[in-house]
């Protein structure tokens, strides 16, 4: 097993996260949109980007953004986290979240929240290992503008 590193995301990880999102997540986004979205994550204060690398490659990532609602404390609001299939279950999901984490108490965000689809059942069986609670279940709603 080779070692993963975490760090934060520069542009030329957009390939690699566009990548990603298509096999892993199912999200086809084209590569240069990836760019230029990851390029305006980057320069957010509200947000920050993490990689999971190995043998120079990223195998992973997690997005997580500032929550702030007038109903609650501040928290940190996980958008994404995905690892390769190849790189499952050698530790880089949970230091992307022990990452996402550690910024959260660093900006004294009162919790770190989430949330995974229903049919992710490996996915919530990794969140509840590593801590996290499920403390409700809701619909998403949303109406295409364009």
């Amino acid at each position: 097993m080779h070692e993963i590193t975490i760090r934060k995301a520069v542009d030329d990880d957009a390939p690699a996260l566009q990548h990603i999102n298509k096999t892993c997540l199912g999200y086809d986004y084209p590569t240069d949109c990836t760019h230029e979205r990851l390029k305006e994550l980057l320069a957010d204060p509200g947000c920050r980007v993490f990689v999971a690398v190995q043998d120079d490659s990223v195998v992973g990532y997690v997005q997580a953004n500032t929550y702030k609602a007038t109903y609650g404390d501040p928290a940190v609001n996980v958008m994404g986290l995905a690892v390769s299939q190849a790189a499952r279950g050698n530790g880089a999901g949970q230091r992307l979240m022990e990452a996402v984490e550690a910024w959260a108490r660093d900006i004294d965000a009162e919790e770190v929240r989430l949330n995974s689809a229903e049919h992710r059942k490996g996915a919530h069986q990794f969140y509840q290992a590593i801590g996290y609670k499920l403390d409700k279940m809701q619909a998403r709603f949303g109406k295409r503008l364009r």
